[in-house]
């Protein structure tokens, strides 16, 4: 009885040292740079936040970056979920989170506007944006398709297929009206096909038809009188090929924005001198344009501190695609990663006059719960992927 026992002992004493092996080794395989530098940017982000709206809620100078705080735990929470999960999971149920995805989009052209527009899902105790975490799903669910395929990539009803679900989600965001969304989830399109396989010309054909459609959109229709775009998305179009237009009205926001990255210089103004954060010249200062913010408090070198940062996690980012484990891992990561960059480049790029403006808003640093939460779970994902991919090598 005595042995009987002693050998149960033994048993359980190994099982636990396997264990305490095997997590080890699952730790020792993540991504630590990328995680250190999605750290660093949401660290970085958190420093701006609190000087760009310290003179925003008289009484409670820390109300948005206390949010912000919140929003980030919350975030951090499910990125270790995510990073627990097997990405084959994903795989095999991608009709259920393309289905899912669907109809919680769907669902809010179904409430009530907030606002002035559907994008929100309040449920009393917390309000969300399914768009946002739409642009991770949408992904997953793209992937899963495309990783079934995989043989079948040069047919064209294949990636006519790939378009016809794509369009689902993409039309009811644009319902909403989210045309910045909408924009990120076609970008999402062209890279899952593009690192799927998907023949040139398949892209290339994509291409001159999306291209084709904006002009249809933004030149043939309204000039027929059947504008597609409400009246405010057309001028945000129109001033941004024509930015001196109406500096008083359609190019506002444009003109102050410009104004507080020049006013900024190389070492910025600081958070009591930032004269167009302070005084609510720059309009969506802590969302929108908080990079037009930061470059105005903080200045050139401060900026290019954030630029360098992202330009750190885009590289881990695109590493990762590199050594996924499989088809459907090396997609999902190629999505992710270009929807990421995309946001970047518009959302900087809208600040400086170079894009248009599109309410996209800048990841891991704009004021925000459900784009917070939903990046950072794409980072969960991206790492994820990075472990098994590792872990397979073994």
């Amino acid at each position: 009885m005595v042995d009987h026992y002693v050998s149960n002992a033994r048993a359980a004493a190994r099982a636990r040292r396997r264990e305490a092996v095997e997590v080890a080794s699952f730790v020792r395989r993540l991504d630590w740079l990328l995680l250190g530098s999605v750290a660093a940017v949401v660290g970085y982000g958190l420093w701006a936040i609190a000087g760009i709206t310290h003179h925003d809620v008289a009484g409670d100078q820390g109300y948005y970056l206390t949010r912000q705080a919140v929003y980030i735990f919350i975030g951090v929470v499910c990125l270790v979920l995510a990073v627990l999960v097997d990405p084959e999971l994903y795989r095999t149920r991608w009709r259920w989170i393309f289905g899912a995805t669907s109809f919680l989009i769907a669902i809010v052209l179904l409430t009530g506007p907030i606002r002035g527009s559907k994008r929100w899902l309040d449920l009393g105790f917390f309000r969300f944006q399914p768009s946002e975490f739409g642009k991770v799903l949408f992904v997953l669910a793209l992937a899963g398709f495309l990783a079934e395929r995989s043989r079948r990539l040069h047919d064209i009803r294949t990636t006519l297929t790939t378009l016809g679900l794509a369009s689902v989600p993409v039309f009811l965001v644009f319902l909403q009206p989210d045309f910045g969304s909408a924009l990120v989830y076609c970008a999402a399109v062209f890279a899952v096909l593009f690192v799927a396989g998907t023949p040139w010309t398949h892209i290339a054909a994509l291409a001159a038809g999306v291209a084709a459609l904006a002009v249809l959109v933004l030149g043939v229709l309204p000039a027929a009188g059947l504008p597609i775009l409400k009246q405010y998305q057309q001028q945000r179009l129109t001033s941004f090929l024509n930015p001196d237009q109406d500096p008083g009205g359609t190019t506002y926001n444009i003109t102050q924005s410009k104004n507080a990255i020049g006013a900024g210089e190389l070492r910025g103004r600081g958070v009591d001198n930032a004269t167009q954060t302070t005084l609510n010249f720059l309009p969506e200062h802590h969302t929108d344009f908080v990079f037009a913010s930061l470059a105005e408090e903080r200045g050139f070198f401060g900026a290019s501190i954030l630029l360098m940062l992202y330009l750190l996690v885009v590289w881990r980012g695109l590493r990762i695609v590199t050594i996924a484990r499989d088809p459907f891992s090396a997609i999902v990561a190629g999505g992710l990663v270009f929807a990421l960059l995309f946001q970047i480049f518009v959302n900087i790029g809208m600040t400086m006059g170079i894009a248009p403006i599109t309410g996209i808003p800048l990841p891991f640093v704009s004021v925000g719960g459900s784009s917070m939460i939903a990046n950072l779970i794409a980072v969960g994902i991206l790492l994820s992927i990075h472990v098994r991919a590792r872990g397979q090598r073994r």
